[in-house]
């Protein structure tokens, strides 16, 4: 039997255990490594070696520690998630070691560090967005909630740097009521933001937009080294219901955006609809929490990846057929790594 590929996974979401177990379910022997901060991550326990890494680096000695994981474990391919634009700066000295980084180039990168550059590289590629208004003060924010309910639109907002969901919240006039503590409410008063805006003491950065009703459906790429699109599946997300769909108006806006950035290896394209119509509302240089969903289609896309990265051409074949395929997630349990002392995890630290 061939030796088994070493990949490493750093710090990353709860999620990515299904991107552990696609690695795992690859045609060759994979050996998985992964690194967190949270001992009881899941990612740990999914992986056949689970560690700490240290916390609170800056980038650059992030990027240090990372080069000395590589060749003490003889890592073969990286997938970095944390520190992603440093790491990839550094892509010839992790070459150098013999580790080739599963990651967009650079510039594909910091073209989507924040939702406001992201934006504007969305436009460059003649791609549709909705009407956004970058906020740092209650003015602006007043201002383009004006514009947005003067469509007939709602107004949300999120940060400009940020990941999945967080910090994403629907903006309303309506008073707070006690019905508003029943379930998940993620509205938030407008003048309240406005309120808290003028009495902050350090710069705030804000995306304001119409907020745009689902479905939303994600499109996952796989591109080559130089950012030709070998795959791509969009996946149809209306509450717990899910489906596949490869319509051009959603693969074709991805191919392009992918191909114009140069976004190599795995990325995912966000769209919603305004007006019927569909808009880029986000795009991610590192893969989708949902990822593992495309094995409904007979696809490993974490795995062509590694071979991508290994200098290998996959064979992705065509998704299969589709029509009809309708699905929900399940989840499952893993036991976690044993707990240790504070002693434990600051020895552990020092080690690096």
């Amino acid at each position: 039997m061939s030796a088994p590929v070493r990949v490493w996974l750093n710090r990353t979401y709860a999620e990515n255990i299904f991107f552990i177990e696609q690695l795992h379910a690859a045609p060759r022997p994979v050996e998985v490594h992964a690194t967190h901060v949270d001992l009881d991550s899941p990612v740990l326990a999914a992986a056949d070696h689970g560690a700490l890494e240290p916390g609170d680096l800056t980038p650059d000695a992030y990027v240090a520690f990372a080069l000395d994981f590589c060749a003490r474990h003889a890592i073969d391919v990286f997938v970095p998630r944390l520190n992603q634009l440093a790491i990839s700066l550094h892509h010839q000295e992790f070459e150098a070691i013999g580790t080739a980084l599963a990651c967009p180039p650079a510039t594909a990168i910091a073209a989507f560090d924040s939702k406001a550059d992201g934006y504007a590289a969305i436009a460059d590629a003649g791609l549709p967005t909705p009407p956004w208004w970058q906020v740092r003060t209650a003015e602006e924010l007043l201002t383009a909630v004006e514009r947005i309910e003067g469509a007939g639109l709602t107004a949300c907002l999120k940060p400009s740097s940020g990941a999945g969901g967080e910090g994403f919240r629907v903006l309303t006039r309506e008073p707070f009521g006690l019905h508003r503590l029943a379930g998940w409410d993620s509205r938030v008063q407008v003048d309240q933001v406005a309120a808290a805006l003028r009495a902050a003491e350090e710069p705030a950065d804000l995306m304001v937009m119409p907020y745009l009703e689902g479905p939303e459906v994600s499109v996952d790429c796989l591109a080559d080294r130089d950012g030709t699109l070998l795959a791509a599946v969009g996946r149809n997300k209306h509450r717990r219901r899910r489906s596949f769909t490869t319509e051009p108006r959603y693969l074709e806006p991805a191919r392009r955006l992918v191909e114009a950035t140069g976004m190599a290896f795995l990325s995912n394209v966000q769209f919603r609809h305004l007006a019927g119509e569909p808009v880029v509302i986000d795009v991610n240089t590192r893969p989708s929490g949902g990822l593992h969903q495309l094995s409904l289609c007979g696809l490993n896309l974490p795995w062509n990846a590694v071979q991508l990265a290994l200098g290998e051409r996959p064979d992705t074949g065509p998704a299969g057929d589709l029509a009809g395929v309708e699905y929900t997630l399940v989840s499952g349990i893993q036991p976690v790594l044993p707990r240790q002392t504070p002693f434990d995890l600051v020895t552990a630290e020092l080690a690096y």
